[in-house]
């Protein structure tokens, strides 16, 4: 995967040392690591689970496994103008790969830029309604990126993750155990899966960024709950943001909630600001923390916690992107994106 080393920075008010990467869509405190030991272990649980010989201590579900073990990453790759039409605004990173060096600051938006954001966030809420209408078994992955891509397209926006880091589709498309970042496939839906799917939207030189968990067919009670409870500790964590209140308090309420049910949260990815770029200040963690940073108008960001069933901690695929649970237990995620007002937030992909 292609990795950005941040600078440490210090400036009034605002105390944070950034020496993290920046892992896909999503923000990376820790990279988690390629293991083809553990890898190739939960392939032969998948077949022994299909053979009736293995039971999972999660629930009933299709644990996702790597197609090969052989290192298979895509490269940077440009959009062809069929792919998107050169009527449409592109972001920096389309051509090369390459986002732009991180901005320390956290940016203030005006009314303006605000507007921007707003217009993007209302297709990328659509996009993500869309292909969460296609969620059922027999449908595969790519069909959902295909769809939603034509629908950005059509509304004359760009799909930010295209080519983002050199990621090869428009959406992320994250089945059962799969953490994040999974890239859309020919492989079909089964009943019983669950899927994130996560959307993001450049429209008028700014993004909005959403993301939901949908359930294909029947799925276990064990994953129900997991995912009801994700949106519930989203939603609380939405609730006591605005002006003045410590970034910290997002994490705490996510924690707060989460963790009696016995539940983990992946402290590896976290959420981020965004505006004209894809991913800036300030990052949002879901964990307790003691980050000294306040919310103020015009600040925009992303909550979006992943919520796991056993351990928290993430294994990278060969493809470079997509990361799973170490231990195989599902997670669910689910994602808004906010701007700070002068008497609360409001949420611009709701």
């Amino acid at each position: 995967m292609f990795k950005r080393q941040i600078w440490s920075t210090v400036r009034p008010g605002f105390e944070i040392v950034m020496q993290r990467r920046a892992l896909g869509m999503s923000m990376a405190m820790r990279q988690p690591r390629i293991s083809i030991r553990e890898l190739r272990s939960q392939q032969q649980q998948q077949i022994r689970y299909e053979q009736g010989s293995q039971h999972y201590l999660f629930g009933k579900y299709r644990r996702m496994v790597p197609g090969t073990l052989l290192a298979s990453k895509p490269r940077p790759k440009e959009p062809s103008l069929e792919c998107v039409p050169a009527d449409i605004r592109r972001p920096p990173y389309a051509k090369t790969g390459i986002p732009p060096s991180w901005v320390t600051q956290v940016p203030i938006l005006t009314p303006e830029e605000i507007d921007c954001m707003r217009e993007a966030s209302a297709i990328a809420r659509d996009a993500l309604t869309l292909g969460g209408s296609m969620v059922k078994p027999g449908v595969c992955t790519e069909e959902i990126d295909r769809v939603i891509h034509a629908f950005i397209i059509a509304h004359g926006a760009y799909p930010s993750c295209l080519n983002y880091m050199g990621f090869p589709k428009s959406v992320c498309t994250s089945v059962n155990n799969v953490i994040a970042h999974g890239i859309p496939d020919s492989q079909e839906l089964v009943d019983g899966d669950f899927i994130n799917i996560d959307v993001t939207v450049y429209k008028n030189g700014f993004h909005g960024d959403t993301s939901a968990t949908f359930a294909a067919g029947s799925v276990d009670v064990a994953g129900r709950k997991l995912m009801d409870a994700t949106k519930e500790a989203l939603d609380l964590a939405i609730q006591v943001c605005g002006p003045g209140v410590p970034f910290r308090m997002i994490g705490e309420t996510i924690e707060a909630s989460i963790a009696p049910l016995g539940y983990t949260i992946s402290e590896e990815l976290t959420g981020h600001g965004l505006g004209r770029d894809f991913h800036q200040n300030p990052l949002i963690y879901h964990h307790y923390n003691e980050e000294p940073e306040e919310m103020a108008p015009g600040m925009a960001f992303t909550i979006e916690p992943i919520v796991c069933q056993g351990v928290a901690k993430g294994i990278l695929w060969p493809d470079g992107w997509t990361i799973s649970t170490k231990d195989g237990g599902r997670s669910a995620q689910y994602e808004h994106t906010l701007v700070v007002t002068s008497n609360g937030v409001e949420v611009l992909t709701a």
